[in-house]
């Protein structure tokens, strides 16, 4: 199984690349319900990212509490400053504040 967005680095490191925007996040979405975290912790680059909108956030959202339910802890890395205003703008702040590195 593999999407080309979503790479596994290693057993604890994920990198996701391109844009998250509303026009990738359906399919992208449907690819990660379907993972299951190999690790209690997991790092999540955000490196790649060329474009977020709010529709990515939301899917960054969704799946820290996916893996919350199978009792994986995600970090995100690189989280470029389009994200950290969205964030901010949607008061998600709190949310996140113990998920960014």
């Amino acid at each position: 199984m593999t999407h080309p967005q979503w790479h596994i680095a290693a057993d604890d490191r994920i990198t996701l690349s391109g844009a998250l925007d509303r026009l990738t996040v359906p399919d992208l979405w449907s690819y990660i319900q379907q993972w299951a975290p190999q690790s209690g912790g997991m790092e999540l680059s955000l490196e790649r990212v060329d474009r977020i909108d709010s529709a990515g956030m939301v899917l960054l959202i969704h799946l820290i509490e996916h893996a919350k339910k199978q009792n994986c802890h995600i970090m995100l890395s690189f989280v470029p400053q389009q994200l950290t205003m969205l964030f901010k703008l949607s008061n998600a702040e709190s949310l996140l504040a113990d998920h960014i590195k």
